[in-house]
């Protein structure tokens, strides 16, 4: 029998950490049955490290959702990992996707959220995350999905959004399936938490999530998600946080 997992990770710019994630993968043979890497205009080289590690490179430039949706297109699992590029999984993790497909294609399940970093602030966004994907089944893309392909399809697949792919494609998959937590937390990469300080970027993200839900289009957030942080946010995001002027 073929491994039933096709792993679909959504790439831009990443030349620096995908090695790691894709070792990662391939630490599973038995369960992986392919890596397709979709590119979304890198510019560090990421596409050629990817093939190097054996990963399926396609590429296209409208944004995450878009990425995802060509992936998944052209995967042939019978289920589906949707990845960011910018995460390392954790030890234990292809035991904890297999005892969810063992359960059957009634459910869907992300991880639990590890930011790397320091700062304490992190580890409260961390603990909201959680809460929310347990109370409300609302985990967003930088925690993986993992779920059937026919679960997928039955909620429509991913938009091909340039942003809010992750929380329009939920909403829709909870109306059909449990979205359950993995018990282990997958890291993710802190930069744009340093950039722009921590409560910079949850106020951010707060603020998109209502221009979307107030029905701003897509490309228009993406705009502004992608734009050039303020110079020293991080400085006074980190002052507020533990009245200290230094970085983590």
């Amino acid at each position: 029998m073929r491994p039933p997992l096709s792993v679909v990770i959504a790439a831009r710019d990443e030349a620096r950490g995908l090695p790691a994630l894709l070792a990662d993968l391939a630490t599973a043979p038995e369960l992986v049955r392919e890596v397709l890497v979709v590119d979304g205009g890198s510019r560090d080289g990421t596409p050629r490290l990817a093939a190097l590690a054996g990963a399926r490179v396609l590429h296209d430039g409208s944004g995450r959702g878009g990425q995802l949706a060509a992936g998944v297109a052209r995967s042939t699992g019978t289920w589906l990992l949707l990845l960011h590029g910018d995460l390392r999984l954790p030890s234990g993790w292809a035991r904890a996707l297999a005892a969810a497909i063992a359960a059957g294609e009634t459910s869907a399940w992300a991880f639990r959220l590890r930011i790397a970093g320091d700062d304490p602030c992190l580890r409260l966004v961390e603990l909201a995350v959680e809460l929310r994907s347990r109370w409300r089944q609302l985990p967003y893309g930088d925690q993986g999905l993992l779920l059937a392909r026919a679960l997928h399809d039955a909620a429509g697949g991913i938009a091909p959004l340039p942003l809010m792919e992750d929380l329009e494609f939920v909403q829709r998959l909870r109306r059909l399936a449990r979205i359950g937590t993995l018990g282990l937390a997958l890291r993710v990469s802190g930069r744009r938490w340093q950039r722009l300080g921590v409560w910079q970027t949850v106020l951010a993200n707060a603020r998109l999530r209502r221009a979307w839900r107030r029905g701003t289009p897509a490309a228009q957030l993406a705009e502004r998600y992608y734009a050039p942080n303020p110079q020293g946010a991080y400085q006074k995001a980190q002052r507020r946080c533990s009245g200290s002027s230094s970085q983590p």
